[in-house]
């Protein structure tokens, strides 16, 4: 989507020769060999840097469009609108400290870091928020809640086997095409239709931003169009962008503009991952991470091993009888030997080590047997979560928007309800877009009581011919290497309620769990797959994953299993 060399960055790539060699001179003095200066080269890491004060920008909201419509000032945030007044959460909303208030929404208001650290009820995130379902600004369409929370974006863009795909539905096939659809969505109130308005209002904006506002605060009041340059004398070392990254504010055109705003915010998102390292160089690691080095234990796949395989060599080794493990008391990376962001123990110990071994355990068939069931301690998760990374990157239908309809209506309602077939489907019932703005989205909303409203999830993309760019790799997903792949038509019943799987590190920081964000506790978590593998077994989930009939757990088994899970918690910073 984004060449290596823009056309509109050639003009700023000419200019930064000239001025390389009237600075080193060209009189043949023998500076010909001096290195590049960072004014030509930039700095690697830069981007990432400005990504974060366009990832905080708050004046990209239709909210602050309306106040400059208003006679507002582009360089005063202050556009008043309440969606970002307070925080919502499991609790009490949080106010006093709403990290935004009176400004207007950004991508930040989704995708807290530290910015609530102490306030009651906040804490550390993973770049998530805090509620159920992500609150959005309020417009005439009268909604005022995403149908959806928002996905932590750590470790959200690792390589995975087929290519990218982004949000709970695999609706985005780059990370550039989610910010882009996201500065120009709904959560950032702009109605489908409005995107030619929101792009022009971002371009107005950075145009016109004088530095003066910086939610960043580390860029020393420059502006965007000095910043973008890359090359001002005024830009610190530290901060100035590579090439790729500039643009010519003053004469580039609105869409040039947002494309290079798209592009760096996207670089931002990619440098978010697990198992980095503070300031000080000490490495952050999980406790099972620790566990591992500690025991000598494979940390990632060899070359050529499959996530699923390196799981189960992971499962015969934890399971061999000469082994002896060395457990995990205190955190060997802090000098107080604890977590820095979480409250449990930093340890891995037995009960962890139990929960560990249920977590890679398969059963003997795909079907979880009755001895088996009696027994327990079969969690067959890899099948879905095979470690490192703890996601296989695919899409899955666990039972969730079953759960919810049937618990707002009847059990068994939402196995009855009437779904089109790729035949009878309209655009009338499909996510509305710029070419369809009127559409009812009524199989991507939230649930109610009183309607048959409900959450498709890749059911609402795949074969929607307004959304082509991620069909091939959704098409091969839905195919599950069945040679030949079924037709559209098929696929597309196979997709009904489906949505990505989560990764599992750091879970701790990212509650409520789901899509819809319907359990507060991994115990809830763990209680659901009990429920949701009987159904699959006994044929009465809708579309339910296969994986599901193989879980084999008792009410016995929650405690080591989430003690696990909690071991995979590490201190993202």
């Amino acid at each position: 989507m984004f060449p290596t060399a823009p056309e509109t960055f050639l003009p700023t790539l000419r200019l930064l020769l000239i001025t390389t060699m009237v600075a080193t001179g060209c009189s043949g003095s023998g500076n010909s060999g001096a290195p590049a200066t960072a004014q030509a080269t930039g700095t690697p890491g830069a981007e990432q840097a400005v990504g974060e004060r366009l990832f905080m920008e708050t004046r990209f909201a239709q909210a602050f469009k309306a106040f400059l419509d208003a006679g507002g000032d582009v360089n005063d945030p202050n556009a008043g609108d309440p969606v970002v007044d307070s925080v919502e959460t499991l609790g009490a909303p949080i106010t006093a400290e709403a990290p935004f208030k009176g400004m207007s929404m950004n991508c930040r208001s989704c995708h807290f870091v530290d910015d609530l650290l102490t306030a009651p009820g906040g804490g550390m995130r993973t770049y998530t928020d805090f509620a159920q379902r992500s609150p959005i600004p309020a417009r005439a369409d009268g909604k005022t809640h995403a149908p959806r929370n928002s996905p932590p974006l750590v470790n959200a863009t690792l390589d995975r086997p087929g290519g990218m795909l982004l949000h709970f539905d695999a609706e985005f096939n780059s990370i550039e095409d989610l910010v882009a659809g996201t500065f120009t969505g709904r959560n950032f109130g702009w109605l489908p239709g409005e995107r030619a308005q929101a792009i022009a209002h971002i371009a107005q904006v950075v145009r016109g931003d004088d530095g003066s506002f910086d939610p960043s605060d580390q860029f020393g009041g420059l502006s965007y169009r000095i910043l973008f340059t890359g090359s001002n004398s005024a830009i610190p070392d530290e901060s100035r962008l590579p090439p790729e990254f500039r643009a010519f504010i003053g004469s580039a055109t609105d869409q040039e503009i947002f494309d290079a705003v798209v592009k760096v915010v996207a670089a931002y998102v990619n440098g978010l991952l697990f198992s980095q390292t503070e300031d000080s160089g000490a490495p952050i690691r999980s406790p099972f991470d620790v566990f591992l080095e500690k025991n000598g234990l494979p940390q990632r796949p060899d070359p050529n091993e499959s996530p699923i395989d390196y799981s189960r060599r992971l499962r015969t080794l934890v399971n061999a009888p000469g082994f002896t493990p060395q457990f995990v008391t205190s955190n060997p990376n802090r000098s107080d030997g604890q977590f820095q962001f979480h409250s449990q123990p930093f340890e891995f110990g037995p009960t962890e080590l139990d929960g560990l071994k249920m977590f890679l355990a398969e059963p003997a068939a795909p079907i979880a047997s009755p001895a088996e069931l009696t027994t327990g301690k079969i969690g067959n998760c890899i099948a879905c979560h095979a470690a490192p990374n703890f996601t296989d990157f695919k899409l899955h239908n666990t039972g969730t928007t079953q759960r919810e309809y049937d618990n707002l209506h009847a059990t068994g309602d939402f196995f009855a309800l009437p779904i089109p077939t790729l035949a009878t489907r309209t655009a009338n019932d499909l996510p509305a877009t710029e070419q369809h703005p009127t559409a009812s989205e009524r199989f991507r909303s939230i649930s109610s009581s009183s309607t048959t409203l409900t959450d498709l999830g890749v059911w609402n993309v795949f074969a929607n011919p307004d959304m082509p760019a991620p069909q091939t790799k959704i098409r091969t997903i839905l195919c599950d290497g069945q040679v030949p792949c079924p037709s559209d038509a098929v696929l597309l019943d196979r997709a009904i309620a489906r949505f990505k799987t989560p990764g599992l590190r750091d879970l701790s920081h990212s509650a409520p769990y789901m899509h819809n964000g319907q359990f507060n506790t991994l115990n809830d978590i763990i209680t659901f797959y009990r429920d949701t593998s009987t159904l699959a077994r006994a044929g009465t989930l809708r579309n339910g994953a296969p994986e599901l009939q193989g879980i084999a757990l008792t009410a016995g088994d929650a405690t080591a299993l989430v003690a696990f899970l909690r071991a995979l918690d590490e201190d993202y910073q």
